[in-house]
């Protein structure tokens, strides 16, 4: 391949797209099993707001560059 890129989305976007991604799932998943479905919405919510925070943070800079498209 030779759009390797070296840091594996080791970035501070792509942290903090795991960490809400991964809140919201347990908030949702938690909320299923009491049966308490404000709270599964609210995970739910959680999730989305977590990918347009990385999508955000990426286009500020903070994720991983894209890879210069080569001309073949």
């Amino acid at each position: 391949m030779s759009g390797e890129h070296s840091d594996h989305g080791n970035t501070p976007a792509a942290w903090t797209l795991t960490v809400l991604i991964s809140i919201g799932f347990l908030v949702a998943t938690t909320a299923l099993v009491l049966g308490s479905w404000i709270w599964f919405w609210v995970g739910v919510a959680i999730v989305a707001l977590g990918g347009i925070v990385g999508g955000v943070m990426r286009a500020a800079g903070l994720g991983q560059p894209r890879a210069a498209s080569s001309s073949r």
